[in-house]
């Protein structure tokens, strides 16, 4: 049976329920979003007489759709997604099931409220239609007792993470009736459809991820306690330097917020019993710091609070035997330095975890329960040890999970010492060590499982870089850049230089990229699979270079950035970017002369150079101007200002999209470019997009004359500059950068419509640029760029 869903339901508007209508908006799915009727419109009857009535009836969950416009980080794309969205009420609209391929329940985590939501499911539903609950740790068996057969049938739980939009973690689980059909359907609508990175879960109490985080998250407390630790101690030792997130453990929770945690953690310890149960009963600080709401980024304070002093905004962190908030401390120990400048993952973390200090102390302390607990219950909660690290790295965001870990600290040296501290090993593990295997993985994705190695059912859409290449594979490299040849005749070009910035290196790869692709490819991709896409160019050698007054080495620079940037574009083979996260200023002129981009949902653009007191030079200025003179309608008056103005606006205030969505609202991306919603899927979706636009006989652009606004429309971009600094809004150095950036947008002095020559543009752009990074003023920007990583107003 082919299924498709076309429209969907959503049962309760609460932060999870309309986070996952607006996932689901986001991707283009009309959702009916139902809540209860607020008590004072109960007495109202089922009868609806007004529209007036209606909208108080449906109060609830209109709210929460007005509210998805509002909240930060954004659930919606853009805005206007929200249409999408319709709400209504339990009482009225319960009917309108008839219209839905998919209910998703997401009220209120209480086993018998639940199964009369679902009663009136069953009552109301279509055949055939999928039914969901996205609890976080209820049994779904239990849920589903009493329905239907077809329900049944149709019935599993779908555990998103919070918040929906951003984090890829999807727990499936089955009940003992669900049809397989739909279990497999399900599984791959997550993540092809949804984005979602899918993990099959077995219905134990809170399913993977939320079992053993919280598990990992209290033994990290309890030590703590134990060894006298502080909080900001802790932190610094349990992030990336574990291979964990930036945000550690506590910051992790202020931002989850303490409340969801403690109901998670209670509903654990409620289903559970013995030992594992005490695991799961917080410290009294903790249950204080729920009373005195001191719930994490939600409340302004929770286990870090910023707080203003002497020198300005300041971190503090709690001190949690005295409640009071204190200056923030961080681990000072041997290792903590010596792992940081220790190669690679595994190197780094066995430099903790096995120093004879306070932070190798607290490290073991707190991974070894940890990795004990993730192998005693993996077969529990899961199919096998890969699904359960996935779960950790997709739920979590950690870099590693438990069993890639514990490969990366040497399983057979770790379990010799935990049998020495008298630790009792999961019999499996013994098992695996006894048969000679002294790892959990042989190679990517191949994991140990019952006497052999098997290898993990990823989709195909997803393609590794990293395994990817091999001699065979790399055409040719450099410091910056390789070119890998990914079958199907598609060749990429991966940025492999620091942060993706681009410098010399890597224009070089790019033009030799191009020659190459145009000779022996159907088609060439720019993607990477570091953690930004590019951040621009190489911010320090232009600093250096204009510090030293070396003007014709910039100049020279600017000029090889423009010619890279121009081979792309008029390459005879299509050049698809495929950019992702961050792919500012540089970055983001590589993906404008592309053939087409293909961008992952969650790709924040922006010309940004104003920031750091220049403006594009590789012609991005030219490049955004045109995209916005190319979508104008065939045959329609042009209005040449109101273009102009748009990009010079865009550019100036140096706007960043915060999605794909929204990018494309500015500009960066047009309507016949295209968006992955999964990121894994990506490189993928760009090969693909670079095969089609072969197939369809592609053929590069023409060079063409461009019509400017010429020095009428200069004096008119550079009014609203002046106006926004008399405002008070911008200073005078922001004016100048206005008026450097309004000249080259106007193509200088000539007459408004004048038709000019790219190049024409492309040596105004040069040339305003070489006169900004000599300005004191711009080079103070650069310098505090580089040293905070973030924007200097002078």
């Amino acid at each position: 049976m082919s299924r498709h869903i076309k429209k969907a339901a959503v049962l309760g508007s609460g932060i999870m329920g309309s986070g996952i209508a607006a996932h689901l908006a986001n991707i283009g799915i009309p959702v009916l979003l139902l809540d209860i009727v607020p008590k004072e419109e109960q007495d109202s009857g089922g009868s609806v007489a007004t529209k007036e009535k209606k909208k108080a009836r449906n109060k609830l969950s209109a709210e929460a759709v007005k509210k998805l416009k509002k909240q930060k980080p954004a659930p919606l794309s853009r805005s206007e997604n929200a249409d999408l969205i319709e709400p209504g009420n339990f009482e009225d609209d319960m009917h309108r099931l008839q219209e839905v391929d998919w209910v998703i329940e997401v009220v209120v985590e209480n086993l018998e409220i639940k199964q009369k939501v679902f009663a009136q499911v069953d009552e109301h539903r279509q055949k055939g239609s999928i039914i969901s609950s996205n609890t976080s740790g209820i049994s779904v068996e239990a849920m589903a007792e009493g329905r239907s057969e077809d329900f049944q049938k149709h019935f599993l739980g779908t555990h998103f993470f919070n918040p929906p939009r951003y984090l890829k973690l999807l727990e499936v689980i089955p009940t003992n009736a669900t049809d397989p059909q739909v279990l497999s359907f399900m599984k791959q609508f997550g993540e092809d459809v949804l984005g979602k990175g899918v993990v099959e879960a077995k219905d134990t109490p809170n399913f993977i991820g939320n079992r053993i985080g919280t598990y990992g998250l209290l033994v990290t407390v309890r030590e703590m306690m134990k060894g006298g630790y502080s909080i900001g101690e802790v932190d610094s030792v349990t992030g990336p330097a574990i291979g964990r997130p930036k945000s550690a453990t506590f910051r992790t929770l202020d931002v989850v917020g303490l409340d969801t945690f403690m109901h998670v953690a209670e509903n654990v310890y409620a289903q559970l019993e013995g030992e594992e149960k005490e695991v799961f009963d917080p410290p009294a600080f903790m249950r204080k710091m729920i009373d005195e709401n001191m719930l994490g980024s939600k409340t302004g304070k929770g286990f870090y609070q910023k707080q203003k002093t002497d020198k300005g905004s300041e971190i503090y962190e709690l001190d949690y035997e005295s409640m009071e908030y204190v200056p923030r401390r961080k681990m000072k120990a041997p290792s903590v330095q010596q792992s940081k400048q220790a190669k690679g993952k595994a190197a780094k973390i066995q430099t903790l975890v096995y120093a004879d200090d306070k932070a190798g102390q607290l490290v073991w302390n707190i991974l070894k329960p940890t990795l004990l607990y993730a192998a005693e219950k993996c077969y529990e909660v899961a199919d096998s040890l890969y699904d359960v690290d996935q779960a950790m790295k997709w739920g979590f965001g950690w870099e590693l999970g438990p069993f890639e870990t514990w490969d990366a600290i040497g399983v057979e040296k770790s379990v010799n010492r935990m049998k020495e501290e008298g630790e009792e090993i999961p019999e499996w593990v013994e098992k695996m060590l006894a048969e000679g295997r002294t790892k959990f993985y042989e190679g990517h994705a191949r994991y140990y499982q019952e006497g052999s190695y098997k290898d993990a059912a990823i989709n195909k859409k997803v393609i590794h870089l990293k395994t990817t290449k091999t001699d065979s594979s790399v055409v040719m490299k450099n410091a910056g850049a390789s070119l890998i040849d990914i079958g199907d005749d598609i060749a990429v070009l991966e940025f492999t230089s620091p942060n993706n910035s681009i410098g010399l290196d890597v224009m070089q790869m790019i033009n030799k990229s191009v020659d190459e692709a145009e000779k022996n490819y159907k088609g060439l991709v720019i993607n990477n699979q570091g953690k930004n896409f590019c951040v621009g160019a190489n911010l320090m050698m232009m600093l250096m270079e204009a510090q030293d007054m070396n003007f014709p080495e910039i100049d020279l620079v600017v000029r090889q950035f423009q010619n890279s940037m121009a081979k792309i574009r008029y390459s005879e083979k299509p050049v698809v970017a495929a950019p992702f996260q961050m792919t500012l200023g540089g970055g983001t002129e590589v993906c404008l002369p592309a053939a087409g981009i293909q961008a992952s949902m969650e790709t924040y653009m922006g010309l940004v150079e104003a920031g750091v007191g220049l403006i594009p030079g590789g012609g991005g200025n030219k490049e955004l101007y045109l995209r916005h003179v190319n979508s104008l309608p065939e045959g329609t008056n042009i209005d040449l200002q109101a273009v102009s103005n748009k990009v010079f606006e865009t550019i100036a205030t140096a706007k960043v999209s915060t999605s794909a969505h929204e990018a494309e609202g500015l500009g960066f991306i047009r309507p016949q470019d295209d968006i992955s919603i999964n990121g894994d899927h990506l490189l993928h979706d760009a090969k693909q997009k670079a095969l089609y636009l072969y197939n369809q006989g592609y053929r590069a652009p023409k060079r063409e004359a461009i019509p400017v606004v010429g020095e009428r429309g200069y004096a008119t971009m550079l009014l609203g500059a002046k106006t926004m600094k008399f405002g008070g809004h911008i200073s005078d150095h922001d004016l100048k950068i206005a008026e450097k950036l309004a000249f080259v947008l106007a193509g200088g002095r000539v007459p408004y419509g004048t038709k000019v020559d790219e190049q024409y543009l492309l040596d105004l752009e040069r040339e305003a640029f070489l006169s900004l990074v000599g300005e004191p003023k711009t080079q103070q920007r650069m310098q505090h760029m580089l040293t905070t990583g973030k924007p200097l107003r002078n």
